[in-house]
């Protein structure tokens, strides 16, 4: 498999004079790759470290992690490349998450059922138990938005 595409990153903000401009237009720079899984790429785009979001010029500090930090949010670009017979793992994170397919086909794997997923498609993933599995013969790109999240009281 190839290097990932690079995923064009555009932030923008208002000058002291409030007139909307931009302040970077590049390749988003924080890209993780494993190279266990040749292909695979997650790009991260934005985060935030509260909510409601400080607008500011600049990303906030989020260590080392592929989840929002307490209380924060994130979005990242993720190329799924095809699994060719690998396992997959189920993970459950304590996150809101907005999943947009891009481009491509993947799988969606839950406790109780798989379902299959095409561009256009939007998961709501409510910290459920989870996996992906890429099935296809070609890489898929999906929009991850990363919200944290606490679980309810059951009644």
């Amino acid at each position: 498999m190839s290097k990932p595409k690079p995923v064009r990153r555009l932030v923008t903000m208002d000058d002291e004079r409030g007139t909307s401009r931009t302040v970077e237009d590049g390749p988003a720079p924080d890209v993780r790759t494993d190279p266990a899984r040749p292909g695979f790429s997650s790009t991260l785009i934005w985060a935030t470290d509260r909510s409601p979001a400080r607008i500011a010029n600049r990303l906030p500090a989020i260590g080392d992690t592929m989840a929002p930090p307490p209380g924060g949010s994130l979005c990242r670009i993720v190329a799924l490349p095809p699994d060719r017979g690998r396992s997959f793992i189920m993970q459950k994170t304590c996150t809101l998450d907005f999943c947009i397919v891009l481009e491509g086909a993947v799988t969606l794997i839950l406790d109780t059922e798989e379902v299959q997923l095409s561009a256009g498609d939007v998961v709501v993933q409510r910290g459920t138990r989870h996996s992906w599995s890429n099935r296809s013969d070609r890489i898929c790109i999906l929009a991850i938005s990363s919200h944290d999240a606490t679980e309810a009281a059951h009644a």
